[in-house]
């Protein structure tokens, strides 16, 4: 039986993404493939992070003694962790869940996406300059996803977002997904990506600001 290494859970809003503003309830794990730039949970990537063992079962009981329907499994990387299609197949069992996976891009999600029933929704970054990570992304992804799913880009400059531009052009991605484009905190002005949506007249294309970030300290965990 798998035991997950689960760094915390807990209840707060949705500070991205499509049910951004609503309740969820996360479930983060330790652990990461990647080492981005401007990562904000650091903490929890480090091969010494403190962690709780659980149980798909455990996990699955835990999101439910919680009362909250919105499920956000993050990290470190979900989709690397040993047994998550065994989690996924129980959480896709409840009709009555919403869940979300953010994933980092890097790591295939095909196992996700060929779920024959109730499969989660991705929110999948694609990691621009800025992260330094860009080469690790893998590309088949995103010539996968469906209207259930998002793209996520975080920008740190015009150069990633022109990136941005380049790939959803590429894959085809607005109107197909949800594609968002956020700010690197603290590191490229919104009214600057604002400025270059309306200069590329990119209809369907959201900015999004990290509200948790805004509503708490930025470095503040459990939020």
């Amino acid at each position: 039986m798998t035991v997950f290494h689960v760094a915390e859970t807990f209840v707060s809003i949705n500070g991205e993404g499509r049910r951004a503003g609503q309740l969820a309830v996360f479930v983060r794990f330790c652990g990461c493939n990647l080492n981005c730039a401007y990562c904000d949970t650091q903490w929890a990537n480090r091969a010494d992070a403190p962690y709780t063992g659980m149980t798909a079962r455990e996990i699955y009981d835990s999101i439910k003694a919680t009362g909250v329907t919105n499920v956000t499994l993050t990290g470190g990387e979900p989709l690397m962790q040993d047994g998550i299609a065994d989690l996924l197949t129980l959480l896709s069992q409840d009709e009555g869940l919403y869940v979300e996976i953010e994933t980092n891009g890097s790591v295939p999600a095909d196992f996700v996406l060929d779920m024959p029933h109730n499969r989660p929704s991705l929110t999948m970054d694609y990691k621009t300059g800025a992260s330094g990570m860009e080469h690790r992304m893998c590309l088949h992804n995103f010539e996968r996803l469906t209207a259930h799913d998002t793209v996520k880009f975080v920008c740190g400059s015009r150069a990633d977002l022109e990136t941005a531009l380049r790939v959803c052009r590429q894959y085809e991605l607005i109107g197909r997904c949800a594609v968002y484009l956020s700010p690197v905190f603290g590191a490229i002005e919104p009214a600057d990506m604002v400025e270059f949506v309306k200069e590329h007249r990119l209809n369907g294309v959201n900015i999004q600001l990290q509200m948790h970030k805004f509503i708490w300290d930025p470095n503040q965990k459990g939020v």
